[in-house]
């Protein structure tokens, strides 16, 4: 009997019980639960829509399941990369509505320059963002930042630290200044007037030293307040009060306030959950590419985090597929964007839409999973101060950081290059009466001799002997 039922598995899709009990007109539920204890069969809801457990023969259902994965690889024709320029901000949430939290769960274990997070990445996800709102996650101990070389921090909840793991950092600083402040913090988090007693030092050699342990990513604080110091490394001056409980106290950020503590206690695991970050970066980049990927500077690039999208994909929790052309065949993406992919793809008759971003900010997707335009040259990358202005989703101006100098991304025309300036002088004047741009050099020659001078002025611009100034 045994034989009899395996071989009537073997000819069709899942069955139920009451199915193979009509087949042979007897009750053959003992026997269907035998071949499930010997592998032969594989019992649960199988089929879309099911109402009941189901039977199948273990290698049909790895035929359907093999199946079913190439229909959807078929099911999306590659996008052109542009689209991915359309898709990535609008993965990321830019310009919508989101809380803090939600805005930085995708951005977890992602090296950015310190200035960039305050001034591009929160508030282009959370309107209206306030740094309160970050200090008060930082002081609960939800979240912590960690130095990640010099000048940058990387964010982690920090219940995903240890999962993660750390990024990479500057390299181990040495020096017996260096090891008393690692003594000193080896068994609790301290404030800064604590720490220099517990160390001994001055703190004219403590300060520098902390910072050097800071972007070592061995050391950090409560706060985000330090990495808002103006003078970072400078030894803060004590103001002059004329009584010892005057009233007036000092009320300027300085680079040592907040809780200094070691970070070894946040990576308690020897190497980071690879299946944590292949689901990290499927949520980050929506679309996972071989360069995303490797942009991100993850240790051991693809290949640390393939096998792991793999597994993701035959659990159903991702698609593997070609979806944007000239990037691999080997892409992974969430079902969810995929569909996004889909919708973003341009229409006839549609007009593109002008967007400024962050060159570094990572919904900006060129120099890392897409190239550079060839005729940016050497000039675009992917650094703090600088802006990139998207027109459908493809790069078409690069003003480099301080605005003196602006790069158009493709040939000059006045079509797309009157949007594109009416963007960026939008976005200039959004942040504030402070805010201005000067531009001298326009592709490389003087702003002045160059024919974009009038567009600049009906942008907005001033015109001056030898630059364009946007004035808020």
């Amino acid at each position: 009997m045994l034989a009899l039922v395996l071989r009537y598995a073997k000819g069709r899709g899942p069955f139920t019980t009451a199915e193979a009990r009509e087949r042979f007109g007897i009750d053959v539920e003992a026997v269907l639960h035998e071949l499930e204890r010997e592998e032969l069969l594989v019992r649960g809801e199988l089929r879309p829509g099911g109402t009941e457990r189901e039977w199948c023969d273990a290698d049909v259902l790895r035929r359907l399941r093999r199946a079913s994965l190439a229909a959807l690889r078929k099911e999306v024709e590659p996008a052109e990369q542009a689209t991915l320029g359309r898709f990535l901000p609008s993965w990321h949430g830019i310009d919508r509505r989101a809380t803090l939290r939600e805005a930085l769960v995708p951005l977890q274990a992602l090296a950015l320059p310190v200035s960039l997070w305050e001034s591009e990445v929160l508030p282009r996800r959370v309107p209206g963002y306030a740094p309160a709102q970050l200090d008060q996650l930082c002081a609960s101990g939800e979240v912590v930042w960690v130095g990640a070389g010099l000048d940058r921090v990387a964010v982690y909840f920090r219940d995903d630290a240890p999962v993660l793991g750390q990024v990479a950092a500057a390299d181990r600083p040495e020096g017996e200044v260096h090891d008393r402040l690692r003594a000193a913090l080896e068994s609790s988090a301290l404030f800064w007037f604590d720490l220099l007693a517990e160390s001994g030092l001055e703190t004219e050699h403590a300060l520098p030293a902390l910072w050097d342990l800071v972007w070592a990513g061995e050391v950090t604080n409560d706060a985000w307040q330090p990495l808002r110091a103006g003078r970072r490394y400078g030894v803060p001056k004590p103001q002059r009060r004329p009584r010892r409980f005057s009233r007036r106290r000092a009320t300027e950020i300085t680079a040592t306030q907040g809780r200094w503590s070691r970070t070894e206690r946040l990576f308690a695991a020897q190497q980071p959950d690879r299946r944590a970050l292949a689901e990290l970066l499927l949520e980050r980049q929506g679309i996972v590419t071989r360069d995303g990927v490797r942009a991100e500077g993850i240790p051991g690039g693809y290949g640390a985090v393939y096998g792991e999208l793999k597994a993701l994909e035959t659990l159903g929790l991702s698609r593997r597929g070609y979806f944007v052309e000239g990037l691999g065949g080997a892409q992974f993406a969430l079902g969810g964007a995929v569909e996004r992919l889909r919708e973003l793809r341009p229409r006839e008759g549609d007009e593109p839409d002008a967007l400024v971003l962050a060159a570094a900010d990572p919904a900006q997707p060129y120099g890392a999973a897409l190239p550079w335009p060839k005729r940016a040259g050497a000039r675009a990358a992917r650094v703090a101060g600088a802006k990139v202005v998207l027109l459908g989703g493809e790069p078409a101006l690069f003003v480099e950081r301080g605005g003196r100098s602006v790069v158009s991304l493709r040939e000059p025309d006045e079509s797309w290059l009157r949007p594109v300036l009416a963007a960026l002088v939008e976005d200039v004047r959004s942040r504030g009466p402070k805010k201005r741009l000067a531009v001298e050099r326009f592709d490389g020659e003087p702003v002045t001799e160059s024919d974009a001078m009038p567009l600049l002025v009906e942008a907005g611009f001033l015109a001056g002997p030898r630059r364009a100034v946007l004035r808020p």
